[in-house]
């Protein structure tokens, strides 16, 4: 397995978003970090909430990170069994999809990249996400 396409960790998270362009992070009211272009939210890492929990303990997962995707992506991700990626009723609607940090490593780091990469690319202004495009395209 090469460096990159190594098991994912969290740490990948904050690298990739901050690693794109015109980003700054904000904070939640628990300090938690919300990643943002043009003041925009594409990542962040959600504090624990009623939607969200153990259907076998009740907990509320505290260790949730949200991905705004494009709507057709959310289906293909949180229908694949095979994925980790989940959503909430209170989701419902909305352009993302939510990875438990605890499950990151069900995916390689390659796969982290491209989901935050994607994330940005859905929030980013159209010149943003053009030039972006233009200096990094697909393989």
């Amino acid at each position: 397995m090469s460096p990159r396409s190594r098991r994912a960790r969290v740490e990948d998270v904050h690298e990739v978003a901050l690693a794109m362009p015109h980003v700054e992070v904000a904070h939640g009211s628990q300090e938690n970090p919300v990643y943002q272009v043009g003041k925009k939210s594409f990542v962040f890492f959600r504090t624990p909430r009623p939607d969200a929990f153990d259907p076998e303990t009740g907990e509320r997962y505290d260790d949730v990170i949200v991905f705004w995707v494009d709507p057709v992506d959310k289906d293909a991700m949180v229908l694949d069994e095979s994925t980790p990626y989940f959503t909430t009723p209170h989701f419902d609607g909305h352009p993302s999809v939510l990875l438990r940090a605890s499950r990151i490593g069900e995916l390689t780091r390659d796969e982290i990249a491209e989901v935050v990469q994607d994330a940005w690319l859905s929030r980013a202004s159209r010149r943003r996400a053009a030039d972006w495009l233009a200096a990094h395209p697909p393989h």
